[in-house]
C-alpha cells in the first residue's frame, strides 16, 4: 500500500489538521464501519485492521468523528493539539 499516511505506523498515530488519529490494532476487528463513513481516511490492510490514508486531510473532521463513533469496538482514538481526548471521551 503506497497510499498510507505513515507507512511505518500505518494505523497511526498520524497528525491531520489539529488532531492526532490512532487506530488501536488490538481493538480493531475489521468491521469496516470506519471505511463506509470516512473512505478518504480509512482502509483495511491485509490483516483486516484499519490503516490511515494520505487523503485523510481531504476528509471533514466531523466525518472522522462519525467514523470513530461508528466503530463497534471504539478502536479509533482522536486527540487534540493539547493531547486531550476528542473521542472517545
Amino acid at each position: 500500500m503506497d497510499n498510507l499516511k505513515d507507512p511505518v505506523q500505518p494505523s497511526g498515530p498520524v497528525s491531520s489538521k489539529n488532531w492526532k488519529i490512532h487506530v488501536d490494532r488490538d481493538l480493531c476487528i475489521g468491521a469496516a464501519t470506519c471505511i463506509a463513513i470516512a473512505p478518504k481516511t480509512f482502509l483495511l490492510d491485509s490483516e483486516a485492521k484499519a490503516v490511515i490514508l494520505t487523503t485523510i486531510d481531504q476528509e471533514d473532521q466531523n466525518t472522522i468523528i462519525d467514523a470513530a463513533k461508528g466503530c463497534p469496538t471504539a478502536a479509533i482514538i482522536i486527540t487534540d493539539e493539547r493531547n486531550e481526548r476528542v473521542f472517545p471521551k
